[in-house]
């Protein structure tokens, strides 16, 4: 049978997270049943390059799924996107998959964006997409402090404790603080990332840039390898997943 790669895009804010779930509704359960039909009937496997939590948006997941049917890839996705409706789901680029090629662990670079809307007005029109944070950060301090996490390190201190992966170990390749007018926005790219990490980063960043920590601060916390001792979990809407890069990207169209 075929093997198709999506790219999708959609707002977190209705679905559980990516996986599917015993209770509420979850981005793979309507994608799966929306391929469902084009499957006589049977719900296929959709592998994802990353995996959200509730409330995380996505403009560029990338999945993996096996059809019995074999379709052209832009009619697939008008399919799938006909069958998705009414979810804030959209599958944006579809394509055959390469020989090999798998969604999660062909992956070798994955990106995130966290917004931070850093005015005292709370958000109209970016409710639910942003962390609204009133008093004034200091972003060119938490950019600072930033880079002290760059690298190969243990990040115990920024993992959930529901993290099941086998190992701590994890290279963050980018991590970038900005101030773009009202926002503060977080950049942060690595191979993959452990249960929240970004998070987890992102609200001990916030301390620094409060002024409650100084720029040193992360990297102590970092090496003292203590979840206890680093800043809250940052709320999940202001992160999105941006996207997945691979050695030979699917032909996309």
């Amino acid at each position: 049978m075929p093997v198709y790669a999506l790219m999708l895009e959609f707002d977190g804010a209705p679905f559980v997270g990516w996986q599917r779930q015993a209770e509420g509704l979850s981005v793979q359960q309507v994608l799966e049943e929306a391929a469902a039909r084009l499957n006589g009937g049977i719900p296929p496997t959709a592998i994802a390059s990353g995996r959200t939590d509730s409330g995380v948006h996505a403009e560029a997941l990338v999945v993996q799924m096996e059809i019995a049917r074999e379709l052209p890839p832009e009619r697939l996705r008008e399919a799938l996107n006909f069958h998705t409706r009414p979810h804030p789901l959209s599958v944006r680029r579809a394509a055959l998959a390469p020989e090999g090629w798998n969604a999660r662990f062909s992956a070798t670079r994955r990106g995130y964006r966290y917004r931070i809307l850093n005015r005292r007005p709370r958000p109209a029109l970016d409710l639910g997409r942003v962390w609204h944070i009133q008093h004034r950060l200091d972003a060119v301090a938490m950019h600072a402090a930033a880079q002290g996490l760059l690298g190969r390190h243990d990040f115990s201190a920024f993992r959930a404790a529901a993290c099941q992966a086998a190992s701590p170990l994890r290279t963050l390749d980018r991590l970038e603080v900005s101030r773009l007018g009202e926002e503060v926005v977080i950049l942060a790219e690595a191979r993959s990332f452990l249960h929240h990490q970004v998070r987890n980063l992102v609200g001990t960043l916030v301390q620094v840039g409060d002024g409650r920590r100084g720029v040193e601060w992360p990297r102590r916390v970092l090496q003292g390898r203590d979840r206890g001792q680093a800043g809250q979990t940052a709320p999940p809407e202001g992160l999105t997943f941006l996207f997945a890069r691979y050695p030979q990207e699917p032909d996309w169209v």
